[in-house]
């Protein structure tokens, strides 16, 4: 059964992260992770998943050692800690996928991703991991169709902590 481990990684204190907000309410990020608790729901049942919101805990060696791949979303205001986790996964020998905004403008400028799922996940996701699981995938899969949403499945909200 492959491990998955999806990483969000950290907001650096801008308007976005609302550092001065979270302190006043006692919880560590303003929304959860919500496009890879989406993607999180497109999985599979015989992947085993974890999510984590590097915003709430941070990633733990452990959290390497258990996944046999790394899947993030990120946005740009989140480039430098992108960086810093593929930096990581590349030092553990754990193979990443990106995807998101920042992917999605950028992915030329990314180094060490091993693969991209870009623009809308919806469409392509499945084919991917249809590749991954037959060793043929590719490092660019793009999809710029917008998907009926619709169809687009429930977060998987059982994978966080809703009191973080």
């Amino acid at each position: 059964m492959p491990n998955a481990l999806l990483v969000y990684p950290e907001h650096p204190p801008t308007y976005w992260g609302a550092n001065f907000a979270l302190e006043v309410t006692g919880i560590k990020a303003a929304f959860p992770p919500l496009g890879l608790l989406t993607v999180a729901a497109m999985f599979p049942p015989e992947y085993d998943l974890r999510v984590v919101d590097m915003n709430v805990n941070p990633l733990d060696d452990s959290d390497l050692e258990w996944a046999d791949m790394v899947f993030t979303s990120t946005m740009i205001v989140q480039r430098v800690s992108l960086q810093a986790v593929v930096e990581r996964c590349n030092r553990a020998g754990v193979p990443v996928v990106a995807g998101g905004p920042h992917p999605t403008t950028f992915h030329d400028e990314i180094e060490g991703v091993d693969h991209f799922v870009l623009d809308e996940v919806e469409e392509i996701f499945p084919a991917f991991l249809a590749d991954l699981e037959s060793g043929s995938a590719g490092r660019i899969y793009r999809e710029p169709q917008k998907p009926d949403v619709s169809r687009t499945p429930v977060p998987r909200f059982d994978l966080i902590d809703p009191s973080n």
